[in-house]
């Protein structure tokens, strides 16, 4: 279905200026099913934020579907900005547990972290924690969202008599969002994407789940049947298409996140960085944006600086550990227990602009990956935000994996296993010998692939494929 609307159009070499001619554009309508829309922060909403953002500079009106009532770790109204008036955005009410758990925990004593930051991974639980695991893993298949597949398809296909889309896409996590996709595209006969931000049954947390074998065999079939169906699948990591192509006959695309030129302006990323003769004292900041969870917890990192700071009054003294977002208890308790409770500011959530904003004043980001092998696919979203800070980068995980890829290429940063200690007190004493010579600064890469306005060209390319076959 198109339509005709009036659109003002970016300014190629401006993010903050309209150009003030009107341009009429043949516009085509794409339904787009996500969990995760703002005012919900977080890395999971960025992807389709920045997506829809762009999509109508390229002909493409971008239809919301999204619950009016989500669950919210974060919350960060200032993603609402990015939204153009040409995004159309579609509500209903969800019913999901989430909720009735972590009231249940909390009554039974468990701390805030553990009830909202620490995530289904390996790390010791309570028994009613287990027995929530077992029960979330069986009953609620393929996740605790299931509840709102029925009842949206029904809504959608209701709302698809009167106002028509050309093309239906699907991002999860959350998993049941393919499946409403699926379930739409087989009633309406519309085209589907199943964007893929991170892998299904390969995920790093499938494991913990508790599930009987039944249930592996469901998710198994059932994910199988997304990727068969589906016109084309999208997913956000090289390692990760190799393993989904495997599965499928379905043409699997490479469409990674990114970053948005508009939160990096040119020419205040690039300079180098540290002490100089008018700023001898220069902090050297060591920072973390993002969730940071306890399988990712860096304890030799924090060894490494403890140590270094025994040794070195100054660099004890001008050393700042930055953790923006949500850290879970233990990665406090860890810094402190290496002597660096004094080094650490905890800033907590801040929105997405603030998060950018630490980034550029960093020394050093810091990207430990979760201590999982599965995470060896996994390029995780603020990967590329680093990359556009032109800092320093150190990845903590698996040195053949995705990330590494990515940082050896752009030559950015450098990936190390959690344990080699030498390796990673060479690279500190490396950063911080730069840091007090003022030169702590990267090669001059081209990341320009990684634009969220290139990716969405990419993105539409593939819509344009998929609505012309």
């Amino acid at each position: 279905m198109r339509i005709f609307v009036s659109l003002f159009v970016f300014m190629q070499d401006s993010c903050d200026e309209y150009c003030s001619k009107e341009y009429q554009y043949d516009m085509k309508r794409v339904l787009i099913i996500t969990y995760y829309w703002p005012p919900t922060g977080g890395s999971g909403v960025q992807r389709w934020v920045k997506f829809a953002k762009y999509l109508p500079q390229f002909g493409w009106q971008p239809v919301i579907y999204t619950p009016e009532n989500p669950e919210q770790l974060a919350v960060d109204t200032t993603l609402e900005a990015e939204i153009p008036a040409e995004v159309e955005v579609l509500k209903t009410h969800i019913t999901e547990p989430y909720e009735l758990y972590k009231k249940f925990l909390r009554k039974s004593g468990h701390s805030k972290e553990a009830v909202e930051v620490n995530p289904v991974n390996a790390q010791k639980k309570s028994f009613m924690q287990k027995a929530a695991m077992w029960v979330r893993g069986n009953f609620f298949r393929p996740d605790p969202r299931c509840l709102w597949i029925r009842p949206s398809v029904k809504f959608l296909k209701e709302y698809l008599k009167d106002h028509p889309v050309d093309l239906i896409v699907s991002t999860g996590p959350p998993q049941s969002m393919h499946l409403i996709g699926r379930s739409l595209a087989a009633q309406t006969g519309l085209p589907w994407i199943a964007d893929f931000r991170d892998p299904w049954t390969k995920i790093f947390y499938f494991k913990h789940l508790s599930m009987t074998k039944a249930t592996v065999r469901w998710h198994k079939k059932m994910e199988k049947k997304v990727l068969d169906d589906a016109s084309a699948v999208v997913a956000v990591s090289p390692l990760v298409q190799e393993e989904f192509q495997a599965m499928t006959q379905t043409p699997v695309e490479l469409i990674t996140n990114g970053y948005d030129e508009c939160d990096f302006p040119e020419g205040q990323c690039r300079e180098a960085y540290g002490c100089t003769a008018e700023n001898p004292e220069k902090e050297f900041i060591i920072t973390h944006t993002g969730l940071f969870a306890a399988d990712g917890n860096p304890t030799v990192l924090w060894e490494v600086l403890g140590e270094k700071c025994r040794k070195e009054e100054r660099f004890a003294r001008l050393l700042k550990i930055r953790l923006v977002g949500k850290s879970d208890e233990q990665i406090i308790s860890s810094i402190e227990s290496a002597g660096l409770g004094d080094n650490i500011e905890d800033m907590g959530y801040q929105p997405h602009a603030v998060a950018t904003d630490e980034q550029r004043k960093a020394s050093l980001l810091i990207l430990p990956l979760r201590k999982e092998p599965e995470y060896k696919a996994v390029l995780p979203g603020k990967l590329f935000e680093y990359l556009a800070s032109w800092r320093p980068v150190l990845g903590i995980g698996q040195t053949d994996g995705a990330m590494s890829m990515i940082l050896n290429q752009t030559k950015t940063g450098i990936v190390l296993n959690w344990d080699d200690r030498e390796s990673l007190s060479r690279f500190i004493d490396l950063c911080w010998h730069r840091h007090l010579e003022g030169d702590l600064t990267v090669e001059d890469a081209d990341i320009s692939q990684f634009t969220r306005r290139r990716l969405t060209e990419r993105m539409v390319e593939l819509f344009e494929k998929e609505t012309y076959k």
